[in-house]
C-alpha cells in the first residue's frame, strides 16, 4: 500500500466484508459515503513525515460520521480545516442518527474541543499539521438498536478480533507512510492499540479523551491534554495561543 488513500480504501473494503451481531444493530461506513471530504483531508494534510500521529478510536455520530474527518465537528472541518464536500447516506440508517453531512446541526463536543484547542494554540491548520496528524484507528461507527453509540471494545469477541486484525494492519501501513516520531493515543483504548501495533519501535503515549462523558475532560480538557503532551516532550508553540475552550 503506497499512500494513505490506498490504505483507507483497502481498510474500508476489508471491513465491509465483516458482519456484526448484537449489541450492534447498525454500522456506518463514512469512508464509503463520505469519501470525498475524507480524501480531501488526507490529500491536504496527510503529507509529511516525522510528525506526531494522534490516534482516535472510531467515528462519533456527529463528527466523522457526518464529515468523514477524524473528530470531524462540522464547523471545525468546514471553517478551520477548510474542507467541505458531498456526503451521501449510509446503506441502512438509524432514524435517530441521520447522516446530514455538512448540514448536520449538532456539534460533536469531542471534535469541538480537540480542533478548537488546535486552532487556539497553533493559529492555522497548516501550522498544526506541519508537526501533527490525526487519524482514527477504526473508521466504522457502531450503533445499538436504540441509536446509542457503541465503541469497538463493546463488540462480540470474535467480531472484535477480526476487526482489530484489519485495523492493526492499516495502522501499521499508515505508520510506514507517515514515519511519525511518536504516536499519541486519544484515550486509553487508542493508546493500547497503538502499543499493540508498534511495540517498541516508536514511543507511544496518550492524552485524555475530550469526550463529554469524561468528568476530567469536562473540568478542562485543553489544559489537561497540554500537560500530558509536554510530559511526553512534545513541543507546543506559544503563538496563536488564546484562552482555552472548556
Amino acid at each position: 500500500m503506497s499512500d494513505l488513500l490506498t490504505i483507507a480504501t483497502e481498510l474500508d473494503r476489508r471491513l465491509a466484508e465483516l458482519s456484526f451481531s448484537e449489541p450492534v444493530a447498525f454500522v456506518y461506513r463514512p469512508l464509503q459515503y463520505a469519501w470525498a471530504p475524507h480524501a480531501a483531508y488526507l490529500e491536504r494534510y496527510g503529507r509529511g513525515v516525522g510528525r506526531v500521529l494522534w490516534l482516535g478510536m472510531n467515528p462519533g455520530p456527529f463528527g466523522m460520521a457526518q464529515t468523514g474527518v477524524p473528530f470531524g465537528e462540522v464547523a471545525a472541518v468546514r471553517d478551520w480545516l477548510g474542507i467541505e464536500g458531498p456526503v451521501e447516506k449510509p446503506a441502512v440508517e438509524h432514524p435517530k442518527r441521520p447522516i446530514d453531512g455538512f448540514a448536520c446541526a449538532r456539534s460533536e463536543v469531542s471534535g469541538a474541543r480537540l480542533w478548537g484547542w488546535a486552532a487556539e494554540r497553533f493559529g492555522t491548520a497548516e501550522a498544526f499539521f506541519a508537526d501533527h496528524f490525526i487519524a482514527n484507528y477504526c473508521p466504522l461507527l457502531f450503533l445499538h438498536a436504540t441509536g446509542r453509540n457503541l465503541t469497538p471494545d463493546k463488540l462480540a469477541r470474535t467480531e472484535r478480533t477480526q476487526m482489530l486484525a484489519h485495523c492493526d494492519r492499516a495502522l501499521a501501513a499508515m505508520i510506514d507512510v507517515l514515519q511519525p516520531r511518536r504516536v499519541v493515543g486519544v484515550g486509553n483504548w487508542a493508546e493500547g492499540r497503538a502499543k499493540a501495533v508498534v511495540g517498541n519501535a516508536l514511543p507511544v503515549g496518550r492524552v485524555l479523551h475530550p469526550s463529554p462523558a469524561s468528568p476530567a475532560a469536562n473540568r478542562g480538557w485543553a489544559a489537561a491534554a497540554e500537560k500530558q503532551l509536554l510530559a511526553q516532550g512534545i513541543h507546543l508553540p506559544t503563538q496563536g495561543k488564546k484562552k482555552h475552550r472548556p
